[in-house]
């Protein structure tokens, strides 16, 4: 018997989600039939806010008025620099809006998705996070406790009924990554790490991110 694939009367909310790959992962769940609410500090998204910030959290979740059955946590930023060249203000900005932003909105979203049956949480991550780049070791420690935070939460949620995964992608062609790979020589070194030898598109970490939403 064929099994349909489909997200139809589901919620799914995505923040960074007007730009790279949370732009790619909004139209694939829209395609799936899904209703997506889009988060990002400028139009067009549905919501206009800035996930670390307490207003803009409180924007984000007054925007889901019922049920919630996906929530992919995408927005993410970063300043490349080693930790002497920060002050206490980045190193601040950084670590909330890739981190602590998850942490807050996971937690005043949590009843929306207990009680949407089944429900699906994913972080973008990056394999930053997990093996030593040159991205920055603020990002890099964010990253790896974004991947810690949907392993403990997978645990204390199950009985929830609610799936935490993580999607960490190696380079990938987004407005973050493209001075990265606007440099010859950087670029050059990527590829020579990548086996397939070429850089990633934001659709094929969508299709991943997708699937975990099913």
């Amino acid at each position: 018997m064929a099994i349909e694939w489909h997200l139809r009367g589901k919620t799914a909310l995505v923040t960074g989600g007007t730009r790279g790959i949370g732009e790619a992962i909004a139209e694939e769940l829209a395609a799936l039939g899904a209703r997506v609410i889009t988060v990002a500090r400028n139009a067009p998204a549905d919501v206009v806010a800035d996930v670390a910030t307490r207003n803009g959290r409180a924007a984000i979740v007054a925007s889901v008025t019922g049920r919630l059955h996906v929530l992919v946590h995408n927005a993410g930023t970063n300043i490349r620099k080693p930790l002497v060249g920060y002050d206490d203000a980045t190193i601040e900005h950084l670590i909330a809006t890739d981190l602590t932003s998850v942490l807050l909105l996971s937690r005043d979203l949590h009843p929306r998705l207990a009680t949407a049956g089944g429900a699906s949480v994913i972080h973008i991550g990056s394999v930053a996070g997990q093996v030593a780049l040159p991205t920055g070791v603020a990002y890099a420690a964010a990253k790896a406790g974004l991947a810690q935070t949907a392993r403990t939460l997978a645990l204390e949620w199950a009985r929830d009924d609610i799936r935490v995964n993580t999607v960490s992608p190696w380079y990938t062609r987004t407005p973050l990554a493209q001075p990265v790979l606007d440099d010859p020589e950087r670029l050059a070194a990527i590829l020579a790490r990548t086996p397939m030898g070429r850089i990633a598109e934001p659709h094929e970490i969508a299709a991943a991110a997708v699937f975990l939403a099913m």
